[in-house]
């Protein structure tokens, strides 16, 4: 396949898109596509397909509902509309890819122009979430949502303006100079992945102790880029090989699936280790007021006064006459006579005193 800035002749020879029958004068044909399936009389074109499109809906939403679940995560909000914007594409992939909206019917162009602009927000989402970790905005405020779905809106836009146009001969654009349209179909998305992963990776390596969601980059990108190289260059070959059973567009589906999911793997991990972004061991210094005595004293001597007086420099309750205060002897662990009361006697023992070592030994 050839690949000519500003023309779908060979890649949609080769892929068959969501737009291939609207380009061109009267749209392009791919040379081998995917087998239809009759259902009651309908015919449903890109059966394997649309089970992809389908599955990818269940899987959207079971992460979508564990993204909600997360209520103190990162960039919960954010990555959310990412999620919510692949489920609309997917669920309208079903009615374009299926031809369940023949390509023949009026309404078509406006829903391939729909799902064009669609793409392209979704990636521009995409873009975005890519600035959200390095929090010039904080997350989940008015400015970052809003600035998030502001942009979204602008590239929806532009994208389905520059579609429609394309497909009604509008404003200079026609079907067979698609020039624009090959720009936010083709070369839009690549951009933003591009961008998206090389700030993910200084995020990685600059705040991050922890390497592994590393590997949900590495993969998510191999996973995006296998699907888009089986799409747009082995498509043909895939189908003439498995007898127009499947084409490169459901393996491209499906890669594309497998690479979402690790978008939603790595924004996971992330959150696991947000409390640990640039983080250090902590170093604690315990210090016990039970164990401090007087600012000079052999034991206490380490500790400030207000250490050694804050919990005991109140007057003894009654009957613990012997109870020392903050500014007095070290206090008992037993309570009511100090240490040095006990036992700081001659040996053998005075009036009042027990003497140490006790009379009699042990």
């Amino acid at each position: 396949m050839t690949i000519k800035f500003g023309s779908f002749d060979g890649v949609c020879q080769t892929a068959a898109l969501v737009i291939c029958p609207l380009i061109g004068d009267q749209g392009i044909e791919p040379t081998c596509y995917s087998r239809n399936v009759d259902l009651g009389g309908n015919l449903l074109f890109q059966p394997s397909t649309v089970f992809v499109h389908v599955v990818a809906i269940i899987m959207t939403i079971i992460m979508i509902l564990h993204i909600r679940s997360k209520y103190t995560a990162v960039g919960r909000k954010e990555i959310l509309t990412f999620f919510y914007l692949y489920a609309v594409i997917q669920l309208l992939a079903i009615f374009l890819d299926g031809a369940v909206i023949p390509t023949a019917n009026a309404a078509y162009p406006w829903f391939a122009a729909v799902y064009t602009g669609l793409l392209a927000a979704a990636y521009c989402c995409i873009l975005v979430n890519a600035f959200v970790g390095f929090q010039f905005a904080e997350d989940g405020t008015p400015l970052s949502l809003w600035g998030l779905r502001i942009s979204c809106l602008a590239v929806f836009g532009v994208a389905f303006f520059i579609a429609i146009a394309t497909f009604k001969s509008i404003a200079g654009l026609s079907p067979t100079k698609p020039i624009g349209l090959f720009i936010i179909y083709l070369i839009w998305p690549i951009i933003c992945a591009a961008v998206y992963v090389v700030l993910q990776l200084i995020l990685i390596f600059r705040t991050l102790e922890d390497r592994w969601p590393l590997g949900d980059i590495v993969f998510g990108t191999a996973f995006w880029v296998i699907g888009m190289v089986l799409l747009f260059a082995f498509s043909a070959t895939i189908c003439d090989a498995i007898q127009h059973y499947i084409d490169g567009l459901f393996f491209s589906e499906l890669c594309v699936l497998l690479s979402v999911m690790m978008v939603y793997k790595y924004w996971g991990q992330y959150h696991d280790l947000e409390f640990s972004v640039g983080s250090k061991a902590a170093v604690w210094e315990v210090k016990d007021p039970l164990l401090a005595g007087q600012g000079n004293s052999a034991h206490g001597g380490d500790y400030s006064e207000e250490d050694s007086g804050s919990n005991y420099g109140f007057a003894p309750p009654p009957g613990f006459g012997g109870y020392a205060g903050g500014g007095g002897k070290a206090a008992s662990l037993v309570g009511g006579v100090s240490g040095t009361q006990l036992y700081d006697r001659k040996v053998g023992g005075g009036p009042g005193g027990r003497g140490y070592p006790p009379n009699g030994g042990y």
